[in-house]
């Protein structure tokens, strides 16, 4: 599929779309495009992989001219840039709505111009149930995307999809390194209420649901990947033990816009959700604006089907939770 083939990855100095990167470049793709506003990072980049499949364009998504620029000739887009901290986007709200929803709508916008085949979109549980800055951003983000797929629709020159995916740990933000570091300074560990709990995927894991949502998407299409969830209780012991640290855990109550536990796919989507095995697959909603004929026939299976969230999903115990942890690079490389 990606065979002499051109990826653009938005956000791509990120920590996910360095992940993602990381695996086309072992592919038989032609070429790989890195797009971002941080030079710096684009230049660590540059020097750290020397290789002559990746090339690099500064721009920002809320600019669309600078986003048509490397879209030209593109095949793929994997649009990662956001802006993602809870608190900052609670500040500054307007921030979180120009990079997340107007600059999606400039890179889908561009994407279609330029007749990219595949968009795939990275979206979070936050976006479901949204009650923070950045969950309604997302939520708004994922709208627009599935807006545009549905007006496209399946015989489509473009297919636009989402793909919506819990804590991805040790991504940038994540709250596993900053508890390592303070171990490894013997601070307290500081956590915000140990009962939360939050879905717990490896990067690897959300590549994996990146990739099946370009072999497999359809217009308007919302991709899910199952994952288990842990308690924050849980994962700081966990780390605790690897790490051989007794340091004292601090509960210190819960930051601006944090949810108990977090939902990936809400009730009124598993409605019509299709289970794949390790995925659920949510299409668009396909209902018009003629909203007359929907006073006689609803969906009842809504009111008894419950959300996939944080607290009914499989639950890791601490062994479970060690287990997924030794999978990380920072884990592995700080107990060695």
């Amino acid at each position: 599929m990606f065979k002499d083939k051109v990826l653009l990855i938005t956000g791509g100095t990120g920590s996910f779309g360095n992940a993602v990167l990381k695996r086309f470049l072992n592919s038989d793709i032609r070429e790989i495009r890195i797009f971002s506003r941080d030079e710096k990072k684009q230049d660590d980049m540059r020097h750290q992989l020397q290789n002559f499949k990746v090339k690099f364009y500064i721009g920002d998504v809320r600019d669309k001219r600078s986003v048509d620029g490397a879209m030209f000739g593109v095949d793929y887009v994997f649009h990662a840039a956001a802006l993602k901290q809870v608190p900052s986007c609670e500040f500054f709200p307007m921030q979180a709505v120009l990079t997340n929803v107007i600059g999606t709508e400039n890179v889908l916008d561009s994407a279609i111009q330029h007749g990219v085949k595949n968009v795939v979109i990275l979206s979070t549980d936050k976006a479901a149930y949204p009650i923070n800055s950045m969950g309604i951003s997302k939520a708004m983000m994922e709208k627009v995307a599935i807006a545009k797929g549905r007006q496209l629709g399946e015989s489509a020159a473009t297919t636009i999809c989402c793909t919506r995916y819990g804590n991805v740990m040790a991504s940038r933000g994540s709250v596993i390194p900053l508890w390592m570091e303070q171990m490894v300074k013997k601070e307290v560990i500081t956590i915000t209420d140990p009962n939360m709990t939050r879905f717990m995927m490896t990067l690897e894991d959300a590549v994996d649901l990146v990739i099946y949502a370009f072999q497999n998407g359809n217009n308007g299409d919302l991709f899910v990947q199952k994952a288990p969830a842990a308690t924050l209780d849980v994962l700081a012991t966990s780390l605790k033990e690897l790490l051989h640290s007794d340091t004292e855990i601090k509960v210190i109550g819960t930051r601006h816009g944090e949810k108990l536990y977090e939902t990936l796919v809400t009730r009124e989507e598993m409605a019509r959700s299709e289970d794949k095995g390790n995925y659920f697959r949510i299409p668009c909603d396909t209902r018009d604006l003629n909203y007359d004929k929907f006073f006689e026939k609803g969906q009842k299976e809504v009111s008894v089907i419950d959300d996939y969230h944080s607290h009914n999903t499989n639950r890791l115990t601490v062994e479970g939770m060690k287990q997924l942890l030794l999978k990380l690079d920072i884990v592995k490389s700080a107990i060695r």
